[in-house]
């Protein structure tokens, strides 16, 4: 079986509203005991750590999720699934359809709060945990930035119109090139008659939309508590430019809790990408630790 290229699965899950299916792709040896699991952010998919999976295939094997609502997953039946206590479940399947004692976890924004939330339950599968720009406390003003976006309806006649759409909304990524564009462009796409359509499913803005200031105070309260009962050693990643997770935050992040080490990444805001070599290569450097 060949391990320089993604294979497809899926794994059926549970929610109040029936099953479901979460797709996935993994990279590296199927045999191999060492997992990590990277997870992406609201309105990405799997395929967004394609790069980054193939620099870390030769030591792990690398599980990419579709979280439901995503990409090739399904669609919730509830749209008030849409949260993260669902997230986090369909997430303990996974793992024990892996069939490891134990994971390490890449997670960019969602992913990262999916991953801390994970990592912060007593007996936690997560070894080792790399939060991709976001915490705890998240900043209003990046909320509503993406709140502008997310479950809007949007058709794109040509492929290159979906691409300056990515980019407009998704200019703190950083990325150098119109092919680096294409490329997360095109894995969020899917046909539409003669066009194209983005792959989530609109609802799932419905929960965000629904958030009042008490209900966001309860979140970040909830979320500091799981943190702070993380055990992993943790890294905290952020863009320097982001708007959604504060250089405050981030450092309150090594301060309590697990203490995690922080790194910045210049030039880039919401969120890294990991793209650039130097991005893979800080995060491959902490994972493999001894």
């Amino acid at each position: 079986m060949t391990t320089d290229a993604p294979r497809p699965g899926t794994v059926q899950c549970l929610s109040p509203s029936g099953m479901h299916r979460m797709a996935y792709v993994e990279w590296g040896a199927p045999d191999n005991p060492n997992a990590l699991i990277c997870v992406h952010g609201l309105t990405r998919v799997g395929r967004d750590f394609d790069r980054f999976a193939r620099a870390l295939a030769d030591r792990y094997r690398v599980v990419c999720p579709d979280v439901v609502g995503r990409g090739r997953s399904d669609w919730l039946r509830d749209p008030n699934g849409y949260v993260l206590p669902q997230y986090v479940a369909d997430m303990v399947t996974l793992v024990a359809r892996l069939g490891v004692e134990s994971v390490h976890w890449l997670g960019t924004s969602m992913g990262g709060l999916i991953g801390l939330t994970l990592a912060g339950q007593p007996g936690s599968p997560i070894k080792r945990l790399v939060i991709n720009d976001v915490g705890p406390r998240v900043n209003p003003d990046g909320i509503a930035r993406i709140g502008e976006y997310v479950g809007k309806p949007v058709r794109f006649a040509t492929l290159d119109a979906a691409i300056d759409y990515i980019t407009l909304i998704s200019l703190g990524f950083g990325l150098r090139s119109r092919d680096e564009w294409r490329e997360i462009t095109q894995s969020v796409l899917k046909p539409d008659s003669d066009g194209f359509i983005l792959h989530y499913d609109p609802k799932l803005a419905l929960p965000l939309k629904a958030m009042t200031p008490q209900l966001a105070a309860a979140s970040e309260a909830a979320l500091w508590k799981f943190y702070d009962q993380i055990q992993c050693p943790t890294l905290i990643v952020r863009g320097e430019k982001s708007d959604l997770l504060s250089r405050e935050t981030a450092t309150e992040m090594t301060q309590r809790g697990p203490r995690a080490k922080l790194i910045e990444f210049a030039g880039i805001g919401h969120a890294p990408m990991f793209f650039d070599t130097a991005q893979i290569a800080a995060v491959r450097e902490f994972l493999l630790q001894a």
